[in-house]
């Protein structure tokens, strides 16, 4: 069996992950991918403005009843631990990232 490895470019990847950062609908993230973003996003700045309409977007997009529930849980809770955090005061600590 014959491996093949691609090599990874960081500042590649560095250049991404920064234009998702930015703007994420103007990076090169597949089109599922930013539709699961757009509703991430309504579900935290907005999550009574969800209906039907947002749920049917996802599955036009291959998204199943099971990745649809688990992108909400998920948003869901990283919304909820960053509400406790910030209703008990909590701070981050700086960590070094660098290696």
């Amino acid at each position: 069996m014959e491996h093949k490895y691609e090599y990874i470019d960081i500042e590649d990847c560095n250049h991404f992950i920064e234009s998702i950062k930015e703007n994420y609908s103007n990076s090169q993230l597949t089109d599922n991918d930013k539709a699961m973003l757009d509703y991430a996003v309504k579900l935290t700045e907005n999550p009574s403005a969800i209906t039907k309409t947002d749920i049917d977007r996802l599955q036009n997009y291959g998204f199943d009843d099971r990745a649809i529930h688990d992108i909400c849980c998920i948003t869901a809770y990283f919304n909820f631990v960053n509400r406790v955090a910030d209703g008990l005061g909590v701070t981050l600590e700086k960590q070094n990232l660098t290696r």
